[in-house]
């Protein structure tokens, strides 16, 4: 009897880690569900990118409905959106910016507030301008809340605060028709 469950428990171990792997084949990482859905947006207390002395809290997401996009300016993928979200904007999409900087982070080297508002000013005269505003989140802390794995990522705020809808990656024509489109118009006709 103890020769057949010293044979069966690694049998069945590796059976299990089998399956495991299979499906991690098959899954697609930027479809993981955010936690966050359907709840009001974190507390935050963050300044404004170019105007530091100017405070948001989650109340600016009040009464607008909002697609609140995660980028940085090292961050191709999000150079690659710029245009299309500007495009976005133009048709009256009302969107704000969370400035994501990985250079503030020690581990990649200090930069200065001044040369992070530099930076953003090329590039956004360079793609397209589609911010309302840019909150600057300095030490990652709502980024974390929200549960943000890098950038791009963008989320849908409804009128109340809460997130409605979280996409990793960029926001292209066919994410918005297939993804964002239907909902967003829902909520905006509620508004």
């Amino acid at each position: 009897m103890k020769k057949y469950i010293l044979f069966l428990l690694p049998l069945v171990a590796f059976v299990g880690l089998l399956v495991f792997l299979y499906q991690g084949l098959f899954s697609d990482p930027r479809a993981h569900k955010s936690s966050l859905l359907e709840h009001t947006m974190p507390a935050f207390s963050l300044p404004d990118l170019m105007q530091t002395e100017r405070q948001y809290s989650a109340e600016v997401f009040n009464g607008k409905v909002t697609l609140l996009n995660v980028w940085g300016v090292w961050c191709i993928t999000c150079a690659i959106e710029l245009p299309y979200l500007t495009q976005l904007q133009q048709e009256g999409k009302h969107i704000v910016g969370l400035y994501y900087d990985q250079d503030i982070d020690p581990d990649f080297g200090i930069k200065t507030v001044s040369r992070v508002q530099q930076e953003v000013t090329q590039k956004l005269s360079q793609l397209g301008n589609p911010y309302a505003f840019n909150i600057f989140d300095v030490k990652r802390d709502l980024s974390l809340d929200l549960g943000v794995t890098g950038a791009p990522e963008t989320f849908l705020i409804d009128q109340h605060g809460r997130i409605r809808l979280h996409h990793i990656g960029d926001l292209n024509p066919r994410v918005w028709k297939n993804k964002f489109e239907v909902l967003y118009q829902e909520l905006v006709a509620e508004q």
